[in-house]
């Protein structure tokens, strides 16, 4: 079956919120209408989908040629420079966990070398900056004077150098004022090489992408610049696209679990104002918690979000004020009786809710075979705090509220459902050793949860404000910083940008306080702001359905690559 066919015919357009809200001029809002268009995806079709990759045999084959690249590959990059690409490639090929052992064996190796040597010709400076991001990216302490005496000579005129340099200076923590001077030479020096303007515009940094979802890109990438002519590339790339085709079958059962899932809870048709996206959510959720094994989270994850747009259309949209004030009171009684009064759409809603909490609180139990206490407390308090968060929302569109952009963060960064989320991916990888109280009380890991929720925040306002200015809808970010400064919507979405980039230098440095326990759980939350730029880069990636979202729905999780 053609994937292409599994897509209704049926276009999607942005949801209109209908009212009428100025900036300078604040007026009693009126009510807003929903016009979301109907889910693209054939169920159907998506169910009828087969792929023979996850088949026993496909993964012996792997086995193989992982075997074949050790005895081969590692043993013929015999230069740091030809090893510390290697390393890259594994990377970029989404092969990290095939290679662990030789790929930091690789690293160690390459750092007593860069410590003896001092040579200093255009490759060590290449060498050097390749030494410096991949020493950042597997969690290596490599200080920012490493490119000190690289950078003071303005030596680097190469393209390769020049980017590597650049995605480096993205891995720069607070303070590290070294690697911000470097982004900004490097961005201006590559003006003037073959990588020029057009490029550097739509230049987006290794280190702010979800790696699953550029292996294809990648793959496609080594294949059309003809790196695979020796073979050694070939057996490389011939284990990267068998792998793909074999974590993407694990993805392709998990998409059919919870279709079945949303099937069973046929909630659609009652909830006509809200927004079918179960496709797009299990999408979000695979860029969470991409590895085979973490099946429990993409299912989690998608459901809640699901659950999510749902509940934001309803305080966005159809429930009015006192509506959405008797919904947060029923999440705190966690009592079906408290929403009897309300319209049966936002009865239907919370009776969703509920059975679906309960249920995966169940299975959180069941997977921790009573060795910790129930998920329970921890999940409902999770959705209560976002319900909280939503509430102020409507109170302020109710008021017609501009609140400044400080204001606004300090309640955004809950209505964001990175907090919310980050139970479920806790959940879905912590063993009995390490508890969910251990991790609260660690500062480090809440600061990560912060920051990483205000870059999903601002993601997503970016990627929906220029709709939300036009239909005049609850104020974002964007608009606030207007509102507050007086400044044009470009100069506002310049300062959330300098936000965004401020934030990750604060993830990257409260990460590496971590212990390699608590990392290893944290990667997993970042990767929740990571899935921000992807859905939002482009525009509202939940909301439309028919753009680039769509195209990459269909090659990471329907095609198979041949």
């Amino acid at each position: 079956m053609a994937c292409r066919c599994i897509l209704s015919v049926i276009p999607t357009m942005q949801t209109q919120k209908i009212h009428t809200l100025s900036i300078k001029n604040q007026i009693q809002p009126q009510t807003r209408i929903s016009s979301y268009k109907p889910n693209i995806w054939k169920f159907d079709d998506l169910l009828s989908l087969t792929t023979q990759y996850s088949k026993r045999k496909y993964q012996i084959e792997a086995e193989k040629l992982k075997e074949e690249v050790i005895s081969c590959t590692f043993s013929k990059s015999d230069t740091p420079v030809a090893l510390l690409e290697l390393v890259d490639e594994i990377d970029k090929f989404g092969l990290t966990d095939y290679f662990d052992v030789e790929t930091k064996a690789a690293l160690e190796k390459t750092i007593m070398h860069m410590k003896s040597s001092n040579t200093k010709d255009n490759k060590d400076l290449y060498a050097t900056a390749l030494c410096f991001r991949l020493l950042r990216q597997h969690g290596y302490y490599a200080s920012q004077d490493m490119l000190k005496e690289l950078f003071d000579s303005k030596k680097m005129s190469d393209t390769k150098t020049l980017l590597e340099l650049l995605e480096g200076s993205y891995l720069g923590m607070d303070g590290e004022n070294l690697l911000n001077d470097i982004r900004l030479f490097t961005t201006n020096n590559l003006m003037n090489t073959s990588f020029n303007k057009e490029n550097l515009s739509n230049y987006f940094p290794l280190a702010w992408r979800v790696r699953w979802y550029d292996v294809r890109r990648h793959i496609t990438m080594f294949t059309q610049q003809g790196n695979n002519n020796n073979n050694t590339n070939q057996v490389l790339l011939n284990l990267a696209k068998l792998n793909f085709n074999i974590i993407q079958a694990t993805h392709l059962k998990d998409l059919k679990d919870v279709i079945r899932w949303w099937r069973d809870l046929d909630i659609v048709e009652d909830l006509f104002f809200t927004r079918d996206r179960m496709v797009e959510c299990f999408y979000f959720a695979g860029g969470i918690g991409s590895k085979p094994q973490h099946g429990s989270i993409r299912k989690w994850v998608t459901k809640v979000f699901q659950l999510v747009l749902i509940i934001d259309d309803v305080f966005d949209i159809y429930g009015s004020l006192a509506d959405a004030q008797q919904f947060t009171h029923a999440i705190n009684k966690w009592d079906p009786n408290e929403v009897k009064c309300l319209p049966e759409c936002i009865q239907i809603c919370f009776r969703a809710l509920y059975d679906t909490v309960e249920e995966i609180s169940a299975e959180i139990d069941d997977q921790q075979k009573g060795c910790r206490p129930s998920a329970f407390p921890c999940l409902k308090q999770g959705w209560l705090n976002f319900c909280k968060a939503m509430l102020v929302e409507a109170k302020w569109y109710n008021e017609g509220h501009i609140p400044t952009l400080e204001e606004y963060l300090n309640n955004g960064w809950i209505s964001s459902t990175v907090p919310l989320l980050s139970d479920y991916v806790i959940y879905g990888l912590t063993n009995n050793k390490i508890t969910n109280e251990s991790l609260d009380s660690s500062k480090n890991f809440q600061e990560i949860i912060y920051h990483t929720s205000v870059i999903f925040r601002l993601c997503n306002d970016q990627g929906t404000s220029t709709a939300e200015l036009e239909r005049g809808d609850v104020a974002s970010s964007i608009i606030c910083y207007m509102q507050q400064e007086n400044v044009s919507e470009d100069v506002a979405r310049e300062h959330i940008e300098s936000i965004i980039l401020d934030s990750w230098k604060k993830i990257n440095y409260h990460f590496n306080t971590l212990s390699m326990s608590h990392r290893e759980i944290a990667k997993h939350v970042i990767n929740i702001a990571l899935m921000g730029h992807v859905m939002y880069q482009f525009g509202d990636g939940f909301g439309v359905q028919d753009g680039k979202t769509r195209d990459q729905i269909l090659i990471n999780l329907m095609e198979p690559i041949t």
